[in-house]
Formats: structure tokens, sequence, C-alpha cells
């Protein structure tokens, strides 16, 4: 799969690990930065993943900084995405199965790097569940039509 990928100063360290995890997994990364842990603004970073995944470069994102909520705002200002911020693997599921999210953000600081390791085998094993939800996500969709 095609993961875009990046966060800010507070999600970094994090970021790092994962990029590895997920190309030990088989997936190709795109690594959006930022290279150093430098303090940035974290819109920057989570614009450039969403337009990945909603240009169709990527298939899934994932954005890292302090608590994940910052990124998920901002990505989700991107028409075509569906940001989560999540902290557990069965929200991950449920994002993915009822939500068709399609950006996970992550906390670096208040989740351990085992929790979110396990967070994206969830996110990006998990089908759509389509029924019932496809008509809901088709709805959330068409707000950005408004």
């Amino acid at each position: 799969m095609n993961i875009s990928i990046a966060s800010d100063h507070a999600g970094f360290e994090q970021k790092q690990a994962l990029v590895d995890y997920l190309a030990a997994q088989g997936h190709d990364v795109i690594d959006r930065g930022p290279d150093t842990d430098d303090r940035v603004d974290y819109p920057d970073f989570a614009e450039l993943v969403a337009r990945d995944v909603a240009g169709g470069a990527a298939e899934r994102g994932v954005l890292v900084c302090g608590t994940g909520i910052g990124m998920a705002v901002a990505a989700n200002k991107v028409d075509g995405i569906r940001a989560v911020n999540v902290v557990t693997p069965q929200f991950a599921e449920l994002s993915r199965e009822h939500n068709d999210a399609n950006v996970v953000t992550l906390s670096g600081r208040f989740v351990d790097e085992e929790t979110n390791r396990a967070i994206l085998d969830a996110f990006l094993a998990t089908p759509f569940g389509e029924g019932r939800h496809a008509g809901r996500v088709e709805k959330i969709m068409a707000l950005e039509a408004k």
C-alpha cells in the first residue's frame, strides 16, 4: 500500500520509527517530513499528506503530532479527506469500518510507539464496511459541497 506520512516536531521521533515499521512491512512510504525535530507548524505537514491522499498519490495517510488533534483538524480541511484522531486499535478499526477514514492522526506524546504500531496495523488492515455505512459516508462527503 502507498502511505504518506508526516509529523511536526512533537511527533518527529515516532514518525521516524513508524516510517521504518511501515517500510519493513512492505508498504511504499512517502515521508513528507520534517527531517529534524526543529519546531515546525503542523498544518503545513498535514496539508502535504492530505493532498497526497486526496490526489491519489497515497492510499492512506498517517500524521503524528503531540496529540494528533491539530493534525486531524488541519487534514480535514482538504476535500476528500476523512481524518481521525485515534488512540486505540479498536477506534482505528471502527474508523475504517464505519467512516472509511483515509488519514489517521496519532499522538506522539501520550501514546507509546507500540500502541501506535497496533493502531496502524488495524487502520491499514480493516476494510470499509459498506452497507449502511456507505450512505452515511456519502452524506459526510456531501457536506464539502455545501
